[in-house]
């Protein structure tokens, strides 16, 4: 999924993003992950996608916690 987000604002260091069109939404990121040279007032394409092979790996890794504390009792 790829939308489209106004930067409103730089705060600290978090950059506080408008969801487009309607900009009544608001998602805060760290500065750091905005591109070089961002400034207030860009409009930004965000890609959000499904990584399933990390979910399947932590889904194995805490799986595999709960089992370790499971058997400490």
């Amino acid at each position: 999924m790829i939308f489209k987000a106004t930067l409103d604002r730089l705060e600290n260091n978090i950059a506080v993003l408008l969801i487009r069109p309607e900009e009544t939404t608001n998602i805060s990121i760290p500065i750091s992950l905005l591109p070089e040279g961002s400034k207030e007032g860009d409009i930004l394409n965000i890609d959000i996608t499904k990584d399933i092979q990390e979910t399947e790996q932590a889904k194995v890794r805490v799986s595999s916690l709960l089992e370790k504390l499971k058997n400490k009792k």
